[in-house]
């Protein structure tokens, strides 16, 4: 159970909770602040997968073996499909100057 939670379910909340801050982000500051957010984070997501793999491996005493490929797969997993739904919400507010500089 501690698996589940730990290695699927925390991943999966911490990137959804960057997904809706990136799309506020996006749609009501704007690309070059969103790409300013992507920024931070990084850092912001690096920090909670390192807390993530202590609280499941100190903590909790769970085979890092087992624990780490399944954090860092959901956790890159979901990372890929906010990357995704983030560049959708981007190109929605792209400029008329810049889609017709890529036209």
């Amino acid at each position: 159970m501690m698996y589940f939670l730990l290695g699927v379910l925390a991943p999966i909340i911490l990137n959804l909770l960057h997904l809706v801050v990136g799309v506020y982000v996006v749609t009501s500051r704007g690309n070059v602040m969103s790409l300013g957010f992507t920024g931070i984070g990084f850092l912001t997501k690096t920090i909670g997968l390192l807390w993530l793999t202590w609280l499941g491996i100190v903590m909790a005493n769970l085979d890092f073996r087992i624990f780490v490929p399944l954090l860092t797969f959901f956790w890159f997993f979901t990372h890929i499909v906010e990357a995704f739904v983030i560049q959708h919400y981007m190109k929605q507010n792209e400029s008329r100057i810049i889609k017709s500089i890529q036209q």
